[in-house]
């Protein structure tokens, strides 16, 4: 059954292609249509086109069908075309022709829109909450090796001194910045589109602030033209943050794969997050972290694939909207899976902390050396043709002392400022 069905019998091959992954991924938007619809449906009565009885009736139905979702026993039957529809059927059969009064004033346009911003504002409070749990993580980690000297890089040569507190805090920070924009986004996600129907509204007096404040919404769209314009921005907008996100953490585990191998022997990664070969006896690989700059490559993707879907899409309602889910919800699940399994392999991880005494390192120290020569006097630029023309005939004296005190350096992480930073940001979501 569709919500749309006439008499007319439908082509099979035709159904499975507009069908198409419907009914397996609107399993995860069941339960925010339920949502949606009972805040529809108290609407509904407000308005005197449910009594209260047939209201309670019908918020009943649908509470005992959102136990079945919990239960995980709601399933979208053969031949049902989506969640919506399978909602409304149960609904019927449970009520009879009570339930066939749910859709009043409802399109299936702002029903589904309606779920999926439902649907988008829970994740993005879930995927909140993984920032936060990541970025205390490397906080501590940062503090624990804020001591650690480690060489920083430029061009993959050897640069300046940097340490491990700085790298770790660095990678927190990036989350600070991610967390931001993702509040932004919740903004913009957090509006009621329901009661803009098919996009034009309806004859209907529907109270649309009753039901944006039923179902907990920050604003509304209000215009129902730009309410349906906002299936595939939202969703694209929710793209940009996974993006940053997934940059993040993909440049985090590219640096892990890099310093855990032999030629640099910066840090370790955890033998139990590890795999073996199986031919060489002695391998212990980071495939952890190269799928998670794998998959979270690929995330960065996903505002450019569904800008692809929405590319030149007039006003209105268009099923190649229809789409976007493919792309949409199996990335936030993505996103979920990488920010976990970063943070559980990074709890582990271990750091050399007499890698810097290698002479290899030496000439890292050597804006040190012409530093030190400016604050006794000489012009920079003389400065540094000195300890230039030093290193190329061999006679520099390395002197590995270090004297940062800028906020931001070696010697003064200022993550007092970064934490704070985040507290305020994170308190938005709580």
């Amino acid at each position: 059954m569709k919500l749309w069905q006439k008499e007319e019998s439908i082509d099979k091959i035709f159904e499975r292609f507009t069908v198409g992954k419907d009914p397996e991924l609107d399993v995860h938007l069941a339960k925010y249509d339920i949502i949606g619809s009972k805040a529809h449906v108290k609407m509904l009565g407000e308005i005197g086109l449910l009594t209260s009885e047939e209201v309670i009736a019908i918020v009943l139905g649908l509470e005992k069908i959102d136990q079945m979702i919990d239960s995980e026993t709601f399933e979208i039957r053969e031949g049902v075309e989506d969640c919506h529809s399978q909602i409304e059927i149960l609904l019927t059969e449970e009520l009879g022709p009570i339930g066939k009064k749910i859709h009043s004033g409802r399109s299936r346009n702002d029903q589904v829109l309606t779920a999926l911003k439902l649907f988008a504002k829970s994740e993005l409070k879930e995927i909140a909450v993984l920032i936060k749990d990541l970025f205390e993580l490397l906080m501590i980690m940062s503090e624990r090796y804020k001591n650690v000297l480690m060489p920083g890089y430029t061009h993959m040569q050897i640069a300046m001194p940097s340490s491990f507190g700085l790298w770790f805090a660095a990678y927190a920070e990036s989350l600070l910045d991610d967390l931001l924009q993702l509040k932004s986004t919740y903004k913009l996600v957090d509006k009621n589109p329901l009661g803009s129907a098919a996009g034009y509204g309806s004859s209907f007096p529907l109270n649309r602030i009753s039901t944006m404040e039923e179902m907990g919404f920050g604003g509304l769209n209000v215009n129902s033209i730009y309410a349906q314009m906002t299936r595939g921005k939202m969703e694209k907008s929710v793209g940009f943050s996974v993006n940053s996100i997934a940059a993040t953490l993909s440049k985090f585990a590219m640096d892990v794969c890099l310093y855990s191998g032999q030629n640099f022997n910066f840090l370790k990664v955890d033998k139990k997050h590890t795999t073996g070969s199986s031919i060489m006896p002695h391998k212990a690989n980071p495939d952890g972290f190269e799928l998670i700059r794998s998959k979270c490559n690929l995330l960065q993707a996903l505002p450019f694939e569904l800008n692809m879907i929405l590319l030149n899409l007039p006003s209105g309602y268009h099923r190649d909207l229809q789409v976007l889910k493919e792309r949409f919800i199996p990335a936030l699940f993505s996103l979920k899976d990488c920010l976990k399994i970063t943070k559980a392999m990074s709890a582990e991880i271990s750091v050399e902390a007499q890698l810097i005494n290698d002479p290899k390192y030496d000439y890292i120290f050597s804006v040190e050396e012409v530093n030190r020569r400016v604050k006794a006097g000489v012009p920079f630029r003389d400065a540094y043709h000195e300890v230039a023309t030093s290193i190329k005939e061999g006679t520099l004296k390395i002197n590995r002392k270090i004297n940062h005190i800028h906020s931001g350096s070696i010697g003064n992480l200022g993550n007092d400022l970064i934490k704070e930073s985040f507290k305020k940001a994170y308190a938005f979501f709580e």
